[in-house]
């Protein structure tokens, strides 16, 4: 790398380790970075027609705040508030002139924030002068000429090393390029006036992994390792599977350290706010994928906030750990690393197959039969146990019960569960959805479910509450279902959310939801395998209706696959067919569209509903471990009749 200057020879330590020694030991130099700076101003009410970089000078105090944030998050290297520091930004503002001052403010009030946690905590921190693109096109796609973007670049670079070593930046970070032409601008404007400095480059991705000029990764990479920097990466893009994605592509093509540091997902629009849905914990979870990958830089983007930042340094330290453990074990007897959650109180739990009956089927390969029962909207719910006795009667091995689907206010999944099980005597699977529930929440839910002897819990991210009758209803998705699975199985291994010794394993079967209609399947594999790190256990599918899809959804999980339960719905009638594909996006082959509009009655429509679903189940059976089958509208006898239970049901 370049030659670091006196006084930074704690920064230079932050770049140590090639591709050898961080394939010996993840964690070793791994280095925590900040989250977004924008999102945090505007959550303080700054508008986004204001300039954010000019803060630094009419708003200081807000800026240090949202450093000293960070650094109490756990951040190791804090970004100035200067992404947008450039003339041809700044000029927009009538701030043309400015570009000294702000990017020098931006440097005084990062480092007045580091010395002040220095004093305090005797920690050490690092400031990384941000340098974010022009924001215009250059030649020849624009009009400006790659002589005066060298100058602008170079005009910041300068002001964010004015103050010299130790009191300038201590880093040069410049991030989110969308084009290779104008980031060996920025590198070379960056080597020409701080030649001394540390300096990570990253690229931006479009969703197919490409710098939006259509480079890939690894000639990205490669050129960026030519050009000069000390390390490269991705930063911004469509979120962190994205990121990963990347950085796994760039390992082969550069020797020099990898730097992740993505959005925190897409945003969506939602009541004329732009929110970001990727929770800390989701986040959390892809720092350690990071760092597995090869990187060594790892921190967030645009929506991540020092909620985000706190959640990965845990991970992180949790890594740290439990490679260190791995490592003294592989020394002393050679063993692979456990897969049980860190913590030296946690607890085995029984094994799968006595957990629950459940459990005990799946274990030993027996085909299951499941069928799924809503709760009432009101509090009688005589009808569904009535339903769940039938089925029992006849053979069905488990009732699932929803957690209010669609966002509709319901009877809690929980209380079905408990009167089916002690008025019945048939086993219930349990829906859990993170949408209304913080961690806290969950955990005592999920203590009391144990408790009560339910033992079996499908963990779901949820519909949000815009789907359902209340769409003003707030929702929580502290956690997603990868999250909630992380949690149900730290506490099969008898700790809480905090790594807390809580005794006893609560001895649930953990289960996963499924698509394999979704569209966008790349991104339901990658979240799938996922689960299945987290310690799902089974899954299983939602409703099927080509064949084709669930067996390539099948192919293609082979190498993490775990028994997958086939859901069926048996249709009743072309209304309900055309809901699922419209308003569900359920795939629907135009030839069951056919079928459906073909039937003469209402009664003959759910004959060939039945008549469907159980050709289904006949293409599905040699596949899959199991099938759960729907009830619309109450129908249990019809789901019994596609089970084979019952010979007909009456119109």
């Amino acid at each position: 790398m370049t030659k670091v200057g006196a006084g930074h020879t704690e920064v230079e330590r932050l770049f140590q380790g090639g591709t050898a020694e961080r394939n010996a030991s993840a964690t070793r130099h791994t280095v925590l970075c900040d989250g977004a700076m924008g999102t945090m101003l505007y959550s303080h009410g700054v508008f986004i027609n204001r300039c954010y970089d000019e803060l630094n000078l009419s708003q200081p105090e807000m800026v240090h705040d949202v450093h000293h944030e960070y650094l109490q998050a756990g951040a190791q290297v804090i970004e100035t508030n200067t992404f947008g520091g450039n003339r041809f930004r700044l000029e927009r503002y009538g701030l043309a002139n400015r570009v000294r001052d702000i990017n020098l403010a931006g440097v005084r009030i990062a480092r007045a924030c580091v010395n002040q946690m220095r004093e305090k905590q005797a920690s050490e921190a690092f400031v990384a002068g941000a340098i974010g693109p022009l924001g215009i096109r250059l030649e020849p796609l624009g009009k400006t000429g790659l002589d005066e973007a060298f100058d602008a670049f170079a005009e910041q670079v300068k002001a964010l090393v004015e103050d010299g070593p130790g009191t300038g930046a201590d880093i040069l970070i410049i991030e989110t390029m969308p084009s290779m032409t104008e980031t060996e601008q920025a590198i070379l404007a960056a080597r020409s006036e701080a030649p001394g400095i540390p300096l990570i480059v990253m690229v931006t991705v479009d969703e197919d992994g490409n710098c939006l000029d259509g480079t890939t990764p690894e000639k990205a990479a490669a050129q960026m390792t030519q050009w000069g920097a000390d390390a490269v990466g991705c930063n911004c893009s469509a979120g962190p599977a994205t990121v990963l994605s990347v950085i796994e592509r760039m390992r082969s093509a550069t020797h020099l350290p990898l730097a992740a540091m993505p959005n925190a997902g897409i945003p969506r629009a939602v009541d004329g706010r732009t929110i970001y849905m990727t929770s800390p914990e989701y986040m959390a979870s892809f720092a350690r994928k990071f760092i597995r990958a090869g990187a060594t830089f790892v921190g967030g983007c645009c929506g991540t906030t020092p909620n985000h930042t706190r959640a990965m340094r845990s991970a992180l330290r949790a890594q740290s750990v439990q490679d260190a453990a791995t490592q003294e074990a592989s020394v002393s007897v050679g063993t692979e690393k456990s897969s049980a959650p860190e913590g030296k109180d946690s607890v085995e739990p029984p094994p799968l197959g006595q957990r629950s009956r459940i459990g005990a089927k799946i274990a030993v390969g027996d085909f299951v039969t499941m069928v799924e029962i809503v709760s009432p909207r009101g509090i009688d719910c005589s009808k569904e146990i009535s339903g769940a006795a039938q089925l029992h009667q006849l053979g069905v091995d488990a009732i699932n019960v929803p957690d209010s689907p669609r966002a509709s206010a319901r009877m809690s999944a929980q209380s079905l569960c408990v009167q089916i099980q002690q008025n019945v005597g048939i086993e219930t699977i349990l829906h859990y959805t993170c949408r209304d529930r913080n961690v806290l929440s969950m955990q005592s839910d999920l203590l009391g479910a144990s408790s009560i002897g339910l033992k079996n819990v499908l963990c779901l991210t949820g519909d949000p509450p815009k789907l359902g009758n209340y769409p003003d209803a707030t929702a929580v998705f502290d956690v997603d279902a990868i999250g909630l699975v992380n949690i149900v199985r730290n506490l099969n291994h008898g700790l809480d959310i905090g790594k807390n010794p809580i005794g006893e394993s609560t001895g649930f079967t953990i289960s996963v939801a499924a698509n394999p209609g979704v569209p966008d399947i790349e991104n339901e594999i990658r979240r799938f395998a996922f689960k299945v790190e987290a310690g799902a256990e089974f899954a299983i599918t939602q409703p099927v209706f080509d064949m084709r899809l669930l067996e390539e959804f099948l192919r293609r999980i082979e190498g993490f696959r775990i028994p997958v339960i086939a859901g069926i719905w048996p249709l009743t009638s072309l209304r309900n067919a055309e809901f699922m594909k419209n308003d569900l996006r359920v795939s629907m082959p135009e030839a069951v569209m056919t079928r459906m509009g073909a039937a003469a009655s209402p009664e003959l429509a759910r004959a060939e509903g039945i008549k469907i679903a159980q050709e289904m189940l006949a293409e599905a059976r040699p596949m899959v471990q199991g099938v759960q089958v729907s009830a619309p509208f109450g129908k249990y006898a019809a789901a019994a009749q596609v089970l084979g239970l019952v010979e007909s049901v009456e119109a």
